[in-house]
């Protein structure tokens, strides 16, 4: 049996693509744009040590590599995602810091088939909400974690309580003919927007003990990255790929504009609407 899903073959060809291919070129970019999030993954999974950590939708490994530093010598971080791009990255990265107890495997967590029961907990920063099938993903996941093991995610809210993130397309749908349309509720960023379809998808998989709260999380990162993270990441990264070098010139100049209220001196400052999951078996 393949491990992709059939439902989750769009994920996996856009993720093994020029998607996942810029992700773990520019993996660094990303992990400023979203600092806080890993420090609030691990204050919520408290003492680990010993233990094995799944990190569901793992990219370029940070969430990975700080969990296994919890677990220490004697525990294990196994980072799971869909790109190859991004595992290898993932996998370049912890060798280069040394995190021998961090491994990474691409597959698709909604159908691999992990041991069961393997893992004391299970950790996701932006990483769950691309399955096409939610339910029997959160069902797999739960039946790999053990007894009494947690569930830690990190999702985002809806596109309207997140204005840098959606900044780029609204000023693109307004330059760029037939730019795609967002699927609310489909597989994407904001495919956990509704906290009661989260909580409802929780439930009929199994976990209990579900908790959801709404986080504002300030986050920062150097103006000089703002170019990079427009033109070739998110829904604008294909659209400017495709495009001439003149189309180019043309239109980043407007696009940056639609951003220049987060710009603040040297830095780009704009507030993560997020939700907090967690969870226990």
């Amino acid at each position: 049996m393949s491990d992709t899903s059939f439902a989750n073959r769009d994920q996996a060809a856009h993720w093994n693509d020029l998607a996942g291919r810029t992700w773990a070129e520019l993996h660094e970019v990303i992990d400023r744009v979203l600092a806080p999030i890993v420090p609030l993954i691990t204050a919520e999974l408290g003492p680990i040590e010993g233990g094995k950590v799944l990190d569901v939708g793992c990219g370029a490994g940070g969430l990975t590599m700080a969990a296994a530093k919890l677990a220490g010598p004697s525990g294990h971080a196994l980072g799971i995602d869909i790109s190859a791009p991004l595992v290898e990255a993932a996998t370049a990265r912890a060798g280069r810091n040394g995190v021998a107890n961090a491994a990474f495997l691409q597959a698709d967590a909604q159908s691999r088939r992990f041991d069961p029961q393997a893992f004391d907990a299970i950790v996701s920063r932006f990483g769950v909400m691309f399955f096409a099938d939610p339910v029997a993903a959160f069902r797999n996941l739960r039946a790999a974690a053990r007894p009494g093991a947690t569930l830690t995610c990190i999702a985002w809210r809806g596109p309207a309580e997140n204005d840098f993130m959606t900044a780029g397309r609204r000023a693109a749908e307004g330059l760029i003919p037939d730019f795609p349309a967002s699927t609310p509720d489909g597989p994407g960023q904001f495919g956990f927007a509704d906290d009661d379809r989260v909580r409802g998808i929780l439930d009929a998989s199994g976990w209990r003990d579900v908790a959801i709260h709404a986080i504002d999380l300030p986050c920062r990162f150097p103006q000089r990255d703002l170019r990079t993270y427009i033109t070739r990441m998110g829904p604008l990264g294909p659209v400017f790929h495709a495009t001439t070098d003149a189309e180019k010139a043309e239109i980043t100049p407007k696009i940056e504009a639609a951003f220049a209220s987060f710009v603040h001196g040297d830095e780009v400052r704009f507030t993560a609407a997020c939700w907090t999951i967690t969870a226990r078996t």
